[in-house]
């Protein structure tokens, strides 16, 4: 069996939709397809969300009259049968029936993820629909039956498997199941999802859940780039990662890929390609156990970075100051990406802001804390140990007029990671393409 998971661009439009169903039916293997929400759809529905939390339900309503427009639309160009066009209109409507009731009720947090969870619903429906009427054997496999949150708001593996294992059996004889993306329900019971992005978790999980033989994640650029191609022209797309380098590609800014989507995978040895919607015939990148052995494969860069400098000749050097600093972060639910330390004070970067003023207020009690806000880390990744010579010296000849305010190293043999100014990284970027890959 083989996952594949299309995001909303590669079904933005009833043409591309269709070229999806293309790829899919190219050969006789039996699949689980996952796809995103139509491209807009989730944005659409965050608006609608953001109208309605302001009690601005004029708002809202002419959101939705605008959604609902482009859905009518859509649904023409896709079906031709008048069977068929009637069942997706019917769908739609029951969809828009539900948005018309939020103008009625209190919003709520719940409420929002409901709004939400529309988006891949009815990209899913209609999909089913256009293959139906296309004569392909296909049916609709709910992602709500089967995909599970626990208390921790993380993805519960083996729930998963065991109920997906279940639906399975009910759809022996049908070789492509359509199911949505993003969305699970949580502990409660409540509808929920894996935030943004979650579509390639969501492929990952059930990749790892139905034990398959590949994971497919098909998008609009024919796979991971040694660097950023939004920022530096020159760039080429890698033929094999390891999972390791991939994860840190993935978290440190590389936007192909989810960043959560790697270990389901990596857990059972799932080979994953990251693939071309539009290039069905390029090869894209794989991701598995084995790398070819290139010392420096790609860049990363990760924005939104907040440096935070404790300085404190008084208390760092006691027993336990680092681990007290630790549970600051752990109490307020922010992960760390890098750490450094000297004699006299420890430097961390966050990307998550949401608690920065209660984080500082805790801090200070250790000592002096400075904020360095709109930093960026550059990711160095590749098969490479720090015992091998010349890679630090190639990054540092590289950017000798940057200024570098932090760096990690030796902490993986995948990764060098540099912290900068955000205004740098433009410079940064093309300076380490010049100099690691001669481009």
């Amino acid at each position: 069996m083989q996952v594949l998971k299309f995001g909303g661009t590669s079904v933005g439009r009833p043409d591309r939709m269709k070229s999806v169903a293309e790829i899919i039916t190219r050969n006789d293997e039996s699949k689980i397809v996952v796809l995103s929400a139509l491209s807009g759809t989730t944005n659409a529905l965050v608006g609608i969300g953001e109208s309605l939390a302001a009690d601005d339900k004029g708002s809202a309503k002419d959101k939705i009259d605008m959604l609902r427009t482009h859905y009518n639309g859509f649904i023409k160009e896709l079906l031709t049968t008048e069977d068929k066009q009637e069942e997706a209109q019917a769908i739609i409507e029951e969809h828009f029936e539900f948005f018309g009731i939020t103008l009625k009720i209190s919003f709520n947090e719940a409420l929002n993820r409901d709004i939400l969870a529309q988006g891949e619903l009815m990209s899913t429906k209609l999909f089913t629909l256009y293959l139906q009427e296309s004569g392909i054997n296909a049916a609709l496999l709910p992602a709500l039956e089967f995909m599970r949150t626990n208390e921790e708001e993380e993805p519960d593996l083996d729930l998963i498997a065991e109920r997906l294992k279940e639906k399975l059996k009910e759809y022996k004889d049908v070789p492509l199941l359509i199911t949505q993306g993003y969305i699970c329900k949580n502990y409660k019971g409540e509808i929920d999802n894996l935030h943004r992005g979650g579509s390639d978790y969501t492929a990952s999980l059930i990749g790892a859940a139905a034990r398959a033989d590949e994971i497919q994640i098909w998008t609009d650029i024919d796979g991971m780039h040694n660097n950023d191609p939004r920022v530096v022209d020159k760039t080429y797309p890698i033929a094999e990662l390891s999972f390791d380098e991939a994860a840190e590609l993935a978290y440190f800014g590389a936007k192909i890929l989810h960043p959560a989507s790697i270990w389901p995978a990596q857990k059972y040895g799932i080979p994953v390609k990251l693939l071309n919607t539009m290039q069905p015939d390029a090869k894209g990148t794989v991701i598995s156990k084995t790398t070819i052995s290139a010392d420096v494969k790609a860049l990363a860069a990760k924005d939104g970075i907040t440096a935070i400098k404790v300085k404190s000749t008084r208390m760092l050097l006691a027993y336990g100051f680092l681990r007290k600093i630790f549970e600051i972060f752990e109490k307020y639910r922010t992960p760390i990406d890098m750490i450094t330390t000297s004699e006299v004070a420890v430097s961390v970067t966050i990307d998550e802001d949401e608690n920065l003023e209660k984080i500082t207020d805790e801090l200070s009690q250790f000592g002096q804390v400075e904020i360095d806000k709109d930093q960026t880390i550059i990711c160095v990744v590749g098969n490479f140990v720090a015992e091998q010579k010349g890679i630090v010296n190639k990054i540092f000849e590289s950017l000798t007029d940057i200024p570098i305010r932090m760096i990690s190293y030796g902490g993986s043999r995948h990764n060098i990671s540099l912290l900068t100014d955000s205004a740098n990284k433009e410079r940064a970027l093309k300076r380490l393409n010049e100099h690691l890959f001669g481009l």
